[in-house]
């Protein structure tokens, strides 16, 4: 069994204009993919201050024994897997469930995690390009003004929310059938900048971990 990873000094996960944060998003290929084993080698391998997973299954709980750092997980309904999210620092508050608009096969919900200074929604969109440009739209009320919306957004082509960036790897994250490479792993951001991204080797999970190391920008005068 590893340690417990060292937790910086500060006790919250707060951070202030040109503080930084990174943050690692995997989609884990539900049961049959990434295992706790699995995720817990990335993180000490990468080091990341929050872990966004799509397709956790309930063992993915086990982390907090592992690493320590505080977790939380809601499933899809009617589905075995669902959103989680590791962070080596508390949330500012619980992370709460957003519910989105869904189509006729599965229902959709969004993971909202608040920080204090930034917020976060882990998302795991709906195959419909015009649906899950409508699920992106919908969450953006529900953030503070700095935020990120990070996941596997499958979707193909510009997102058509003006208000974010998308600063996430370029490079395909995905194959389609396995055969034709696509990038629907996206990272988007408003009031924060990109430092540094990256694409890590897929293992276990037919989706590549996306890396971000983002700067909150200061807050807009009044």
């Amino acid at each position: 069994m590893s340690p417990p990873l060292a937790v910086p000094p500060r006790d919250t996960a707060q951070i202030y204009a040109g503080e930084y944060v990174k943050i690692l998003s995997w989609n884990l290929l539900h049961e049959v993919g990434a295992q706790v084993q699995d995720v817990v080698a990335l993180i000490e391998a990468v080091k990341p201050d929050i872990v966004l997973m799509q397709e956790a299954v309930a063992g993915l709980s086990a982390l907090t024994d592992r690493l320590g750092g505080y977790y939380a997980r809601f499933a899809l309904p009617e589905r075995i897997h669902g959103l989680a999210c590791w962070s080596r620092h508390p949330f500012s508050r619980a992370p709460v469930r957003c519910r989105l608009p869904s189509g006729l096969i599965v229902r959709r919900h969004a993971q909202i995690i608040d920080f204090g200074s930034f917020s976060i929604a882990n998302v795991h969109l709906s195959h419909g390009q015009i649906l899950n440009r409508r699920q992106l739209r919908h969450l953006v009320p529900m953030l503070r003004n700095q935020a990120i919306i990070m996941g596997d957004f499958n979707l193909v082509g510009p997102t058509l929310l003006p208000q974010f960036q998308d600063v996430g790897p370029r490079a395909p994250t995905h194959r389609m059938a396995e055969i034709f490479p696509i990038r629907i792993d996206r990272c988007l951001v408003r009031g924060m900048h990109l430092m540094t991204h990256q694409i890590l080797p897929n293992f276990r999970s037919d989706h590549h971990p996306i890396f971000v190391k983002l700067a909150l920008d200061a807050p807009p005068r009044r």
